[in-house]
């Protein structure tokens, strides 16, 4: 046997395999790659970083049970830092030197923008988790947070309603970037439908990080004066910390001036003493406390893998809304490959229309079969002693997302279905 061609062969083989020339490796054959794109550090960690810890749980419970067309799924986890342009950078690398299937990821709005045209271009495929302000339905991505209609148009006709406290007088405040600015364009049309005039509505924004309430807090006081008032707040991040602390400071309860978040929830709360905040409300989809067996195992599940990972402040493991949003996100897509046989993009996106999963909510879910959004039931929750909410309004069952919101002028005209942004 002659040796020395064979050796020759072999050394060449694995030249090229090492170079990166040969066609693929037998470990990027044997896993599927997964993008994790959340900020793990900067303002926005404190929000993000749950999300995180959840894909990779869901990531090892599908492993767990055989992956994805027989092959374990591989997360990539990046950390964009808080830092928008730095998500499309991290976002390109995770598409292009990564090559993953598929991206979980970003919390505000900016973030996704910024990312939206480099997966647009490069057609991957993100979902998005968090409830956000509409006017958007790429092809590129699959949202499973709230349109305005999910969350913030029944927060605020509960707000309006005798059980929610008969609201006069609207103070909108939110963090300075495209979420609060276009919602709260949304509401003050939603409300001027209803009656309320310009002068019974107060808009404040503060930059993402701000810490000094107080003038805001007081300035809320004052507006409360005229009138029974309600605050609907859309501050994202740490922010919200000194924002309830201070209300706290001044005395504001929610029987004088109650206060609806739509980005507060149990793992946002963590970090306050809650006691003085007992009765404020959340507008949500989903909340820990809400009881049906799904939910009890998808918490249970959490808090063991919290603590078998040795997470942060894992003896007090929360889920929220966005976290079951990212749960149930992973699963479909999932359940889409399988359907498609294949991680191709275009046929995954044709596999996720319909696609519908028994969710922690307590409700099944369905993604719709054009416009790109989970059908969601809306939840509002008071905020309790304990950090945890107690849900005192809910619709009967799932809504029908929509994405282009009726009180902005012209959206009747746009499609409901996904159109390039570009």
């Amino acid at each position: 046997m002659k040796r020395r061609p064979f050796l020759k062969t072999t050394l060449a083989a694995s030249a090229l395999i090492l170079s990166g020339l040969f066609p693929f490796s037998a470990h990027a054959a044997d896993t599927i790659k997964v993008g994790i794109l959340h900020s793990l550090s900067g303002t926005m960690a404190i929000s993000e970083t749950s999300l995180k810890d959840m894909a990779l749980m869901t990531i090892d419970e599908i492993n767990a049970k055989g992956g994805v067309l027989g092959k374990q799924l591989e997360p990539v986890v990046v950390d964009p830092a808080s830092n928008w342009p730095l998500f499309a950078e991290k976002g390109r690398q995770l598409l292009t030197q990564d090559k993953v299937a598929v991206t979980f990821g970003c919390w505000t709005s900016v973030s996704r923008k910024s990312v939206l045209p480099v997966y647009e271009e490069l057609n991957g495929l993100l979902f998005y988790p968090v409830q956000y302000e509409g006017e958007e339905l790429s092809p590129n991505v699959f949202y499973t947070g709230a349109a305005p209609n999910q969350q913030a148009i029944p927060a605020v006709e509960y707000l309006m309603s005798e059980d929610g406290g008969s609201a006069k007088r609207f103070f909108l405040l939110g963090t300075d970037y495209v979420y609060p600015r276009t919602t709260n364009k949304i509401l003050r049309a939603f409300l001027h439908s209803k009656g309320v005039a310009d002068k019974d509505i107060e808009e404040v924004y503060t930059p993402f990080g701000h810490s000094d309430y107080q003038t805001i807090v007081a300035n809320i006081k004052k507006f409360s004066a005229g009138g029974k008032t309600a605050v609907i707040s859309t501050v994202n991040g740490d922010s919200n910390v000194p924002f309830y602390k201070e209300l706290a400071n001044q005395g504001i309860e929610a029987t004088d001036v109650p206060v609806v978040a739509f980005s507060v929830g149990e793992e946002e709360l963590r970090g306050i003493d809650t006691k003085p905040l007992v009765g404020q409300l959340a507008a949500w989809n989903y909340f820990e406390s809400v009881e049906n067996p799904v939910n009890q195992e998808f918490v249970q599940k959490w808090k063991a893998y919290a603590k078998a990972k040795n997470l942060p402040g894992a003896d007090k493991a929360v889920t929220n809304d966005p976290m079951e949003a990212t749960y149930v996100g992973i699963n479909m897509w999932a359940q889409a490959v399988e359907k498609a046989g294949t991680t191709d993009v275009d046929k995954v996106r044709d596999a996720m229309a319909g696609q519908t999963f028994a969710a922690p909510s307590g409700y099944t879910l369905t993604m719709d079969k054009t416009n790109h959004h989970l059908h969601k039931p809306v939840m509002i929750g008071e905020i309790q002693d304990n950090g945890q909410f107690d849900v005192v309004w809910q619709t009967d069952g799932p809504i029908r997302a929509q994405p282009w919101s009726p009180y902005i002028e012209g959206n009747d005209k746009k499609p409901d279905y996904a159109v390039k942004s570009n």
